[in-house]
């Protein structure tokens, strides 16, 4: 009988090719898959909470693994998977679930940041991290414009590739149904000094939609696109020309949201 392991990961996403593993093998599936292996004599299959792109990073993703081997504790995993992966991977904590527990089908939601620093110069510890705006954003219009996108809406507008989206199912949308529709239940914006945040809270997002948004957003707070334009895009509900997705280096993945018992 195998046991289920649960596990909390972070990572800094610059220099990886993604989440999901791919031929190239240097992606953070990857790299984890490869440390159980390592440890455990066996091939393993990690199933992650969301696939985060090239550049994203993650505070804490959430995948759980099947185990045959109950020779370690979930603390004892965590010590061991550590020792092996790089240090721009580490597993925060690990622990046994019951086989009910699915990463990605359970999820009953996501909360993501972006990041943006707004300044002529951009600090050498923000590097890739955020993404660097020199012209200063006008932070009402910036608000003004995010508040369209709170409520449940079809995101074709701010979704990268719609088909390919589609067959990225996210939390529990299992049946075959518009997978374009999401709800965003927050979005949240703060500034401190010259970084200003956005927190995304909702059931699920599209391939590079946060990344469409921002792009948009802080297109309306520099004044080359109207708030009326914005929301006749995401209206209109296609893909369409001169879309800007903000760059990947500025987002993170900070939680994945499950039932209390979870």
């Amino acid at each position: 009988m195998s046991r289920r392991l649960k596990m909390i990961v972070a990572y800094d996403g610059k220099g990886f090719g993604g989440w999901q593993s791919q031929s190239h093998r240097n992606t953070i599936q990857d790299h984890i898959e490869r440390a159980f292996e390592s440890i455990g004599g066996k091939p393993v299959r990690i199933h992650g909470a969301g696939r985060t792109d090239a550049g994203v990073h993650a505070l804490a993703q959430c995948a759980h693994v099947d185990l045959l081997d109950e020779r370690f504790s979930a603390a004892r995993w965590t010590e061991a998977l550590n020792a092996l992966l790089p240090p721009a991977i580490r597993v925060l904590r690990c622990r046994y679930v019951s086989k009910d527990f699915h990463a990605r089908l359970s999820a009953k939601g996501k909360l993501y940041r972006y990041r943006i620093w707004s300044g002529p110069v951009l600090p050498p510890f923000e590097y890739g991290r955020a993404w660097h705006v020199a012209s200063p954003l006008d932070l009402e219009v910036l608000k003004t414009a995010a508040k369209h996108f709170i409520g449940t809406h079809d995101f074709t507008s701010f979704a990268a590739d719609p088909g390919k989206s589609a067959n990225r199912t996210d939390s529990s949308r299992g049946e075959r149904e518009k997978k374009t529709i999401r709800t965003i239940y927050s979005l949240r914006i703060r500034r401190n000094g010259s970084c200003t945040t956005l927190d995304f809270d909702g059931d699920g997002f599209l391939y590079k939609m946060i990344r469409l948004i921002v792009g948009s957003l802080v297109k309306c707070a520099l004044g080359k696109l109207s708030v009326e334009d914005l929301t006749d895009r995401l209206a209109f509900a296609q893909a369409g020309p001169a879309r800007f997705a903000a760059p990947a280096e500025g987002l993170f993945l900070v939680r994945v949201r499950y039932s209390s018992n979870r």
